[in-house]
Parts: C-alpha cells; structure tokens; sequence
C-alpha cells in the first residue's frame, strides 16, 4: 500500500460534515486497501470455503451504495448493479470481474451517493427503503453505510494481510 491520504474527518464539526468526512474516510480506506493490487491478487480468496474477496467487497458496496441512496432517495426500482434481483451475493462472484470494471460502479455509486447528500436540505430527509417497505432518514443512512463500510474495512484488513502481507492504516 502507499502513502496514506485518506481525508482527514474533522475534530470538530457539526452532525452532517462529521457523517460525511467519517463516510469519505471509510470509502478511501477500502480503496486504499485495494490499491497497487493486480486483478488476480484483488480475486483471491480469504480462505475455504469463504468466497470473500477484496474484489467482492468492492462490488457488494457499490450495491450498497446504490441500496441505501439512489434506491432509497431517487428510484426505488433501479436495478441494482450485479444482479437482476435483490441479491447482494451476487456481487462476490468475482470469477469474471476486473477491479477496472468494480471500481468504475463503486466510483459512479459513490458520487450518486454524495450527490444525494449533498442536495438534500436535511439530514432529515425521508426517502423509502423499498426492502424494508418503511420510510428512512438520510441520517439513518449515512450511519447505516458508514456501518457498513467499517465493518467490511475490517474485511479488507485481513484480505490483504494474507495477499501481500500488508497491514496498517
């Protein structure tokens, strides 16, 4: 992994640059961890018979990214990105996937996300969680994908311990 330049969140901010800066930081260690990987090295596999990946998992969360923002707040019929149903498994298939192609989606994913953000008026904003059948709050989202993400760095950590041996950050 190189340098570390993950944004810095802030020390003192109000709820809404804190959630967005901690969100942020989450998406660039994930890139972080995949970074300087080749496509193989990003394909392999933690171990038997996990099918979990470093390129899965950023698959899953350009689905997740989709799920909890364009879903949620623009169209809740929007396909998602790797399956033609509500699967989120369907993401770890990575038999025949290029980081090129997953981190295109993630990338596109995650600016449709701060777009949302960035136009609603407040955190307040109700938008429809189509699975849950149930109204949500732009707030619960952003805490919901910053969950999300954190628990899946965790992932990340260990997947490219056993890669390259890297760890840290």
């Amino acid at each position: 992994m190189t340098a570390d330049s993950r944004p810095e969140p802030p020390h003192f901010g109000d709820e809404r640059e804190t959630l967005r800066a901690f969100l942020d930081y989450q998406r660039a260690t994930l890139a972080m961890k995949c970074q300087g990987l080749t496509d193989e090295e990003l394909r392999q596999r933690s171990m038997p018979p996990s099918t979990l990946t470093l390129l899965g998992l950023v698959r899953h969360l350009a689905e997740v990214e989709r799920a909890w923002f364009r879903r949620v707040f623009e169209d809740n019929d929007a396909p998602m990105v790797w399956s033609p149903t509500i699967d989120f498994q369907a993401a770890y298939d990575v038999s025949e996937a290029t980081g090129a192609e997953a981190f295109a989606a993630w990338e596109a994913e995650v600016e449709t996300s701060r777009r949302i953000e960035r136009e609603a008026d407040s955190l307040d904003l109700a938008g429809h969680q189509p699975r849950w059948g149930e109204e949500v709050s732009l707030r619960m989202v952003l805490v919901h994908v910053l969950l999300e993400y954190g628990r899946h760095n965790g992932h990340a950590d260990f997947l490219r311990e056993g890669v390259d041996g890297a760890v840290g950050a």
